[in-house]
């Protein structure tokens, strides 16, 4: 023991002859590293407040995609399109939730916990009434699928009326014309058959002479 304090004040005479300041003890050591260990820690929450916050304005930008969603949600694909949003919203309130708890965020969790907890509302409001599991309108009940619409056929006016019997005359003069034009084309190309006629006689005389020609005796 004489030795250690007899070195620790041999320690003391050299630092004060260098000019250096004493040097400090275990107690002041164990508060320094406490203070630095906090400063880390404070450091390392405020960026992960950064990242948390960042991820909470892309939820919050789903929420409002939601309330301008310019797509009919009924039914069929745009029902697909609007419940994959709310899909989405849970799984970013799922991971904001996670981020925190490791940063020890309480605020924050529990304000991610109720994004999940709204977004799993919204999922259940689309697709409760269209499995049965809710109360609907038996006259107008929701679908999952559109129903194939039928082009309906305009109501007749008086306009349309007067308009239907000029469409029925157009297309009988319509129809009399290509038969008048068809039946003149038949009568041209019968006129040009039997002015061709001789020629095509001559032709056949060149090509076989020996059928006209009169037979020896």
């Amino acid at each position: 023991m004489a030795d250690d304090s007899w070195k620790t004040q041999l320690k003391k005479i050299e630092r004060e002859f260098d000019g250096l300041p004493p040097e400090p003890s275990a107690a002041f050591k164990k508060m320094q590293s406490e203070e630095e260990r906090r400063a880390q820690e404070r450091a390392q929450q405020r960026g992960a407040m950064f990242g948390v916050g960042a991820r909470l304005i892309l939820v919050f930008a789903l929420f409002g995609a939601l309330i301008i969603w310019p797509y009919d949600n009924a039914c069929g694909w745009g029902l697909f399109g609007y419940v994959g949003v709310e899909a989405v919203i849970v799984a970013g309130g799922i991971w904001v939730a996670f981020t925190s708890w490791r940063a020890r965020l309480p605020k924050i969790h529990t304000f991610s916990l109720l994004v999940v907890l709204v977004g799993l509302m919204l999922i259940a409001a689309e697709v409760l009434p269209r499995t049965g599991y809710a109360s609907v309108d038996p006259k107008h009940p929701p679908q999952l699928w559109c129903a194939e619409t039928k082009a309906s056929q305009p109501p007749l006016t008086p306009e349309t009326k007067a308009a239907s019997p000029q469409t029925g005359i157009l297309e009988q003069r319509a129809r009399f014309a290509a038969q008048s034009m068809e039946s003149r084309w038949q009568e041209s190309s019968g006129d040009l058959v039997r002015q061709l006629a001789p020629q095509r006689a001559v032709l056949a005389r060149i090509a076989h002479p020996e059928s006209h020609s009169p037979p020896n005796p």
